[in-house]
């Protein structure tokens, strides 16, 4: 490329383009990414990959609900991709900490909500929850997918991302006692397919984002397109 202006040195290029970010202010990660990066930080590549599968399957809509966001690690990389962000979570310490930590991102409301015994009163076009099913008690999951798809608009999304069954042997203890209602890729299927019209499958290993077969895939996900006519306020 032809430029007329004096060549710059590396060091003028250097500062160029780093200096100003050298300015910005240092940001705090919340209490589970700090654990990842301390403990595992690979696994933090890993849930930043689901996160941005999400943001470009939503990518230019206009409200998204996140059910269960943690500490808001991957909040920022869907509110770059959507107009607004719904993040809902039962633990008001997280509340707290999101809304501290990611008060720049003007987007995304936080809000406080226990859907095992609330309803959340929203309208939007998608809903996501990401390695949230695992966690939930069977007994509360028609309960709490209900709540979800309610606020969804005829042609809503609905995307539940968790670990396969299949791989449970190779948790971590922490996991496995907390993963205490894990799915297949059949029985997620059949989860998603009692509130959608149009389910489609993924898998999922590391960040890797496939179709291959369902077993073998470390984590599974479930695309529902379009509310069942019954589920609909």
């Amino acid at each position: 490329m032809v430029n007329d202006e004096k060549s710059l040195s590396a060091e003028e290029a250097y500062a160029l383009g780093t200096d100003y970010q050298f300015e910005t202010e240092e940001h705090v990660l919340g209490p589970w990414t700090s654990y990842s990066i301390l403990n595992d930080p690979k696994h933090l590549v890993f849930t930043l990959g689901r996160y941005k599968f999400c943001a470009k399957l939503l990518e230019g809509r206009e409200s998204v609900i996140e059910v269960g966001p943690g500490d808001g690690i991957g909040l920022p990389i869907i509110a770059q991709a959507v107009k607004k962000v719904y993040a809902v979570d039962w633990d008001q310490r997280l509340i707290d900490g999101n809304k501290r930590r990611l008060k720049e991102f003007k987007n995304i409301d936080h809000l406080c909500v226990d859907l095992n015994k609330q309803e959340l009163n929203l309208s939007a076009d998608a809903a996501i929850t990401i390695d949230v099913i695992e966690h939930l008690e069977e007994k509360f999951e028609d309960k709490f997918i209900k709540s979800i798809v309610k606020c969804l608009h005829p042609d809503g999304v609905l995307i539940t991302g968790t670990p396969n069954i299949t791989a449970s042997q190779y948790a971590s203890p922490r996991s496995e006692a907390q993963h205490i209602n894990l799915k297949s890729m059949k029985t997620l299927q059949e989860m998603t397919q009692k509130y959608c019209k149009n389910v489609f499958m993924f898998g999922m290993n590391d960040e890797v984002l496939h179709t291959g077969y369902a077993p073998m895939c470390h984590y599974i996900w479930s695309l529902g397109v379009g509310i069942r006519d019954e589920y609909l306020s």
